[in-house]
């Protein structure tokens, strides 16, 4: 089911688009925390603490993937929204070409570089193998991320966010039967739980292509819809590329934060984990609200509706600034029981660390709510370049605090390190927000004085 995004209430909109979206998130999250629920039950705290220190690796590779997946729909937003249905099917067309080129180049970086990173991320020696038996199946499975990603975004684009989450709902009860299966009764271990994500992925993705193939009319696609086009691949690609890198450059940052987090100890990976589990769940509402405004974005730009634009950007921001408060209290108060569903019979020094490492970060969610929404509205109207700059103002801040504070603050440190990102990439992005918007403006006025000259000239004429 489409919707048109350029017209009705700008707020009401954006609500309606997001709420699938973010029980579609929370299900994504209970991947994740069926997974690490289960590990550290079934296998102990060092098994879960080597799938938690995967955590910035994973993010780095299926990060760009998703970014890619995302970036690419972008376009087709775009053409749905200036109401150009044969656009929106060629530009469909080749994204099963960079599909299949995108799973080709992160399953050969993952075959080769895992290893590699999980060394160089300093993954202590008690739990490695573990973690990269787990890392590596769920690299290996990167074609089902994409497809699933791929598929559900451009549904996204079209508007229509609640017909992915009812896939991702059944796929989160097949990946919570199949982690019980292969972990507790067939006793596979953390490899377990690694198959379980990638199948459940693979249905659900498999799912959404046949629900395209035979429910959208408007996605039905012709051989010449299909046929590769360079030209169109090179602007989706310049698109979707700059959002993977963004996204990889963010998880660079988080990836030398966990390196310092390992070299703290196991006692130390365990609680980043455990807290990273809870942070992630509450500020998925957040997250939701910034997909959201990549389609609204996407559509309004395509029908030049600036104003929409600004009005939805704003509204959407009060509402996360209220809700930024909430999961502060959540965090402070709730946040350590729920984290202790992951760590079973921790002790009180690791607990202790995960409520500092949570307050910290619920204190700074106002300034991740202006990452979410700004950056994925550039991203929406096209300028994934700019966007890009605030993933690596993000790098610049968590080394900084990598390399000159944690030595000397330990543990402390590392609970600072988000907030310290978050500042800095606000800062560009809100600059480079308001820059484009008003350059957008100046162009599109520019081009409708020389249309409206035009057409003087030609009634003067007849």
């Amino acid at each position: 089911m489409t919707k048109d995004m350029t017209t009705g209430s700008p707020i009401g909109r954006i609500l309606a688009f997001c709420a699938p979206l973010l029980v579609g998130n929370l299900f994504q999250q209970l991947y994740n925390l069926a997974d690490s629920i289960l590990v550290g039950r079934i296998l102990g705290v060092n098994a879960f603490a080597a799938v938690g220190s995967t955590g910035a690796l994973n993010f780095l590779v299926m990060g760009f993937a998703l970014g890619i997946c995302s970036g690419f729909a972008i376009p087709i937003a775009q053409s749905f929204g200036a109401g150009d249905e044969a656009e929106v099917r060629r530009r469909s067309g080749q994204l099963i070409w960079l599909g299949l080129l995108s799973t080709a180049f992160v399953t050969l970086v993952a075959y080769v570089w895992t290893g590699d990173i999980l060394r160089l991320t300093q993954t202590p020696s008690e739990i490695y193998d573990e973690a990269y038996r787990y890392i590596r199946i769920v690299f290996l499975g990167a074609g089902a991320t994409i497809l699933y990603n791929l598929t559900s975004g451009v549904l996204r684009a079209l508007g229509d966010s609640r017909t992915p989450l009812y896939f991702l709902m059944g796929a989160v009860s097949v990946n919570v039967a199949l982690d019980l299966l292969f972990m507790k009764i067939l006793g596979m271990g953390v490899e377990g739980a690694a198959y379980a994500t990638v199948l459940s992925q693979a249905l659900s993705g498999a799912a959404c292509l046949q629900y395209i193939y035979r429910r959208v009319p408007i996605l039905r696609l012709s051989r010449d819809d299909v046929r590769p086009d360079g030209r169109r691949m090179r602007m989706i690609a310049g698109v979707g590329v700059p959002m993977g890198l963004q996204f990889s450059i963010t998880a660079v940052g988080s990836i030398m934060v966990q390196s310092a987090v390992n070299g703290l100890g196991t006692g130390a990976v365990a609680a980043v984990s455990a807290g990273s589990k809870v942070h992630v769940l509450i500020t998925a509402p957040l997250e939701s609200c910034g997909v959201a405004m990549a389609t609204y974005c996407g559509q309004n730009l395509g029908a030049r509706k600036l104003d929409r634009i600004r009005d939805g950007v704003n509204h959407v921001t009060a509402l996360c600034f209220l809700y930024s408060a909430a999961a502060f209290a959540f965090n402070y108060f709730l946040g350590v029981p729920l984290a202790s569903l992951f760590l079973g019979g921790a002790d009180a020094s690791i607990l202790s660390d995960v409520q500092r490492y949570l307050t910290c970060n619920g204190a700074a969610y106002p300034l991740l709510s202006i990452i979410f929404i700004f950056r994925s509205g550039l991203q929406g109207m096209g300028f994934s370049n700019q966007a890009m700059g605030a993933g690596i103002a993000e790098l610049t801040a968590r080394a900084l605090v990598v390399f000159g504070l944690v030595g000397r603050f330990g543990f402390a440190a590392v609970c600072c390190a988000n907030a310290a990102a978050w500042v800095l990439a606000d800062a560009l992005l809100l600059v480079l927000y308001r820059r484009e918007i008003r350059s957008l403006a100046q162009r599109w006025t520019k081009e409708e004085n020389v249309l409206r000259r035009r057409r003087i000239a030609r009634m003067s004429r007849a």
